[in-house]
């Protein structure tokens, strides 16, 4: 990680972003200190695709690739979203039950086991996915922006993981330790 103390200017302009929107520098910044374009180009995807979509369902199909991608980060971060942004507690504690998402509502599990399919292994999509989906409801741009939320993530937590990240103890101690305790699914936080 570049540190804040005499970063460069793009780089500082960066962490001072994350400083303003977080009240505390996440350690993900420190992934893209060296490349805060690649940062800024990321956060427009990102954007992109969750206003593209229903924002609950944008959370549990991220949640979905994150934990099976092994990202404690985007696991915990995501699930304070769900909490936070959507209101939703109910689902964080029945994917603590079930990790693999069986005791969601159908339409969220088939969101859900649809977005794990994508994450760790997109060439196995068939059609019959897909007819899942639209059977719960889903359109097939609805379809398509779960396809999009499982990708990106692909991208963003290898980049985490793939730089040493951990989640920061801000965002971990925001959870009772037994339900952050079912969203370690890797590196585990920051001490």
């Amino acid at each position: 990680m570049i540190p804040e103390d005499g970063a460069p200017a793009p780089t500082a302009d960066y962490y001072r972003q994350q400083r303003a929107a977080w009240g505390f520098l996440p350690n993900y910044a420190g992934a893209f200190g060296h490349r805060p374009d690649v940062a800024e180009a990321w956060n427009g995807l990102n954007t992109a695709i969750r206003g593209g979509m229903d924002r609950r369902r944008f959370e549990l199909a991220t949640i979905a690739a994150a934990r099976a991608l092994r990202s404690t980060y985007c696991t915990a971060a995501h699930s304070k979203f769900l909490r936070d942004i959507c209101g939703d507690e109910t689902s964080l504690h029945r994917i603590a039950e079930a990790p693999d998402g069986d005791t969601l509502d159908e339409q969220d599990r088939a969101v859900y086991r649809f977005a794990t399919k994508v994450a760790t292994d997109a060439a196995s999509v068939e059609q019959d996915d897909v007819d899942e989906l639209r059977a719960v409801g889903l359109s097939d741009a609805d379809i398509a922006g779960v396809v999009y939320a499982a990708a990106a993530r692909s991208f963003f937590t290898r980049v985490l993981d793939g730089l040493g990240a951990r989640l920061d103890a801000q965002i971990a101690d925001e959870f009772d330790p037994d339900l952050y305790g079912s969203m370690v699914v890797g590196r585990p936080r920051d001490r």
